[in-house]
């Protein structure tokens, strides 16, 4: 029976995940926990997405389907499934990954009894496609601190962001912008919730996180699980290829001169300005972001140089297109 003010709405934006989102899709069905409602949106899915959303449809009462005619990136569909949320709580799904039966029950549960949590997750199981246990993941971050400056600083440093796929309040979501159109949009997101509120992560193991090649963070991230392991000493050409992030944040930004990294910088520095800290708090942040950046600053060098040479190659073109115009108008005269 649908109640029209759930508990806990669950959004789950998809791009051609037809391999995968039945699975996901019985796993949230077959929760304890079943005041929610979930949320869909097909981000113009080309392989049997729709199908099997629409006959899940038909079977729960719950389910909302949405369809976009055209692909408008993943940072435009995560927001919209939270935009057309309308619940206390909201927890992001990805189309392949998998919950054990009591994971919203218990995440629930901590946020009704702590209202410092504004987001609860639990210990995770990294599977492949096949579902086989990879590895068991568990990041021992200190989000759980009561002071921000250490919550801050120890989601700078490189783990997997599964923490996005937790329970999260709706309020906090409220208080703060929610993905932007840039590479590592959710892990700036994680950041400034952090600065919020504590989160807690359950120790136990209820959250399945899929690894497979056509895994956005697989594509755009060589050796994934190394990288996020925290690895400071991995090759250059391992780490994330941030230019091909976000254009698939946002199709809008393929073709346009970009600064991946600067924005990076720029959007942690942002989260702390805009974060009700105290003087101390804050400046505490600052200098875990300068740490965090010690050392990568030759990524910065990167994407300014690579701008020059959009810039260069964008001036040829339109020097070309100046010259055919010259000798057509020479040949007419």
């Amino acid at each position: 029976m649908k109640n029209n003010n759930p508990t806990l709405s669950i959004g789950l934006p998809v791009y051609n995940g037809a391999r995968f989102i039945a699975e996901a899709l019985d796993s949230i069905l077959a929760q304890t926990f079943e005041d929610f409602e979930l949320i869909i949106s097909d981000n113009a899915s080309t392989d049997a997405t729709e199908e099997i959303c629409l006959d899940y449809v038909a079977k729960d009462s719950r389910i909302r389907y949405y369809r976009s005619e055209k692909n408008l990136g993943a940072a435009w569909n995560f927001n919209r499934v939270f935009e057309l949320s309308s619940s206390k709580y909201f927890k992001w799904a990805a189309h392949d990954d998998v919950l054990a039966p009591d994971f919203l029950l218990k995440c629930v549960e901590i946020l009704e009894q702590n209202p410092n949590v504004v987001l609860c997750h639990s210990y995770t199981k990294i599977i492949d496609k096949d579902g086989q246990v990879l590895q068991n993941y568990h990041a021992n971050l200190n989000t759980n601190s009561p002071n921000p400056q250490e919550r801050f600083h120890s989601l700078l440093g490189r783990h997997l962001n599964i923490q996005i796929f937790g329970l999260i309040r709706t309020s906090a979501l409220k208080m703060r912008p929610l993905m932007g159109n840039y590479s590592y949009a959710d892990e700036i997101l994680l950041l400034k919730l952090a600065l919020l509120g504590c989160f807690y992560e359950i120790p136990e193991y209820l959250f399945s996180y899929r690894k497979h090649a056509q895994q956005s963070m697989s594509q755009f991230t060589p050796d994934l699980l190394i990288y996020a392991s925290g690895n400071s000493k991995q090759p250059t050409d391992r780490l994330p290829d941030h230019h091909a992030y976000t254009v698939w944040f946002d199709p809008a930004n393929e073709g346009q001169i970009l600064f991946p990294h600067w924005r990076i910088a720029h959007e942690c520095l942002s989260s702390v300005w805009e974060a009700p800290l105290s003087w101390y708090e804050r400046i505490c942040c600052y200098l875990s972001v300068l740490d965090r950046w010690r050392g990568l600053e030759f990524l910065l060098l990167k994407d300014s140089l690579e701008a020059l040479k959009q810039l260069g190659y964008y001036s040829s073109k339109i020097f070309a297109l100046q010259e055919q115009c010259s000798i057509g108008t020479e040949e007419k005269t």
